[in-house]
């Protein structure tokens, strides 16, 4: 009797954890997005998405080798990393013409309630409108995946989706070090069109973590990304 209550108990845990869609995704009002939809005919097309930034130390870096090699993307801001050491850093990603989402460093934001979520993201997004002069995207990255049915709630009160990212797609190894060159060639080899990958530019509570990998794993993906035909855009 006790395996069964403990297997329902972590599934229901689990719903709410997993770091891709999972039961709480197949309730119509839990509107989100793991992976872009193709139109027939179109060009295949991947999405590079940026988390934990701004990092004034790293998203520079970063921006530079988007630019280098003209691509845009897609980045999620923490609120409480944008300061004045940062806003330049905001101000540039909108200038250049990538997409700006909001995300957040706290597992536990699942817990507030569905006003408290709304607040959050409306304070977010009017902090980031001050400075680029432009809407963010209606797009929020729950940390970790953490979400919750409030949590769903509350984004779909203040018109956004959650937004997730690919199986697979995402900047670690399996508990392997994060190197630029074997990260590289998982990511382009496994990506598919509509893919979302998530990088990381900054850290959910180090807002000027070393992020020196990113960077060049950036540079070595988008050719081979491109090798095999894709093309990047931002995520609306």
């Amino acid at each position: 009797m006790i395996v069964p209550l403990v297997v329902i108990a972590g599934v229901i845990v689990f719903a709410h954890i997993a770091p891709f869609p999972f039961l709480l995704e197949l309730l119509p009002r839990c509107r989100s997005l793991w992976r872009v939809t193709s139109l027939a005919g179109s060009t295949p097309t991947v999405y590079l998405t940026f988390d934990d930034g701004p990092n004034p130390s790293w998203t520079p870096a970063l921006l530079d080798v988007l630019r280098e090699q003209n691509a845009r993307a897609t980045f999620f801001l923490i609120d409480g990393h944008i300061t004045l050491d940062s806003e330049a850093v905001v101000k540039r990603i909108a200038d250049e013409g990538h997409a700006i989402g909001l995300h957040s460093g706290d597992r536990w934001l699942m817990l507030r309630g569905s006003d408290a979520m709304k607040a959050t993201v409306d304070a977010a997004a009017t902090r980031i409108r001050t400075i680029t002069s432009s809407e963010p995207r209606h797009l929020f990255r729950p940390h970790g995946g953490w979400r919750s049915l409030s949590m769903y709630g509350g984004l779909r009160e203040a018109g956004y989706t959650l937004t997730g990212w690919s199986w697979g797609m995402w900047d670690f190894n399996w508990w392997r070090g994060r190197e630029p060159e074997p990260l590289a060639a998982r990511l382009a080899r496994d990506a598919s069109a509509g893919s979302i990958i998530v990088i990381h530019d900054g850290h959910h509570i180090n807002p000027r973590a070393d992020r020196g990998y990113s960077v060049e794993t950036v540079g070595l993906l988008i050719p081979r990304l491109r090798a095999r035909g894709f093309a990047l855009d931002t995520l609306c």
